[in-house]
């Protein structure tokens, strides 16, 4: 058990948990397989200084009262009380704005030659260059909690819903003007 270096929340980023707790990382992995990217010195750089706990229990289709307890226990904290799941925050209702003859473009997990490439970062390109009536598509196995969060703050529409059962696409569009 390691000595509290920090109390560990859904709101905890998870590069700051690996830095306080560098032994959580194998638990995190297996806990948030999507996370297994952060073996890779680039990717624990950047996605993982604005990634939250919150934002991985997401991707990983946990709970968060799981995976932060887990990461607690762990580390010799007491547990929180539940919050429940909060994929309702990402998988909605279907909007208004989407219409799939509108898809210009689509990224598929994995698709990319560098595997250890995150897929936002392929997304981000083709959404900036999204025209009014565009939409591009993202298909994952996993709730890209962190990429969406970073849409949304640049003012995209965002939408996710879940495809099969290992699958969850993923629709972004232009702010809609009034």
């Amino acid at each position: 058990m390691s000595p509290v270096k920090m109390e560990v929340t859904p709101e905890t980023k998870v590069a700051a948990l690996l830095d306080a707790y560098p032994e959580l990382e194998d638990v995190l992995i297996k806990l948030a397989p999507p996370f297994k990217k952060l073996k890779n010195p680039l990717l624990r750089r950047s996605v993982a200084r604005v990634a939250s706990l919150r934002q991985a229990a997401s991707a990983a289709r946990l709970p968060v009262e799981d995976l932060v307890n887990h990461l607690r226990a762990a580390v010799g904290q007491a547990p929180l009380t539940a919050e429940g799941s909060n994929d309702e925050e990402y998988l909605k209702d279907h909007p208004e704005w989407f219409d799939v003859a509108k898809i210009s473009a689509s990224v598929t997990e994995g698709e990319d030659d560098d595997p250890d490439k995150m897929t936002i970062a392929t997304l981000l390109p083709l959404a900036n260059a999204l025209g009014p009536d565009e939409i591009v598509e993202l298909v994952t196995s996993f709730i890209p909690a962190p990429g969406i969060d970073i849409l949304r703050k640049k003012g995209f529409e965002v939408w996710s819903v879940q495809g099969t059962a290992e699958e969850i696409r993923t629709y972004v569009a232009r702010p809609r003007t009034a």
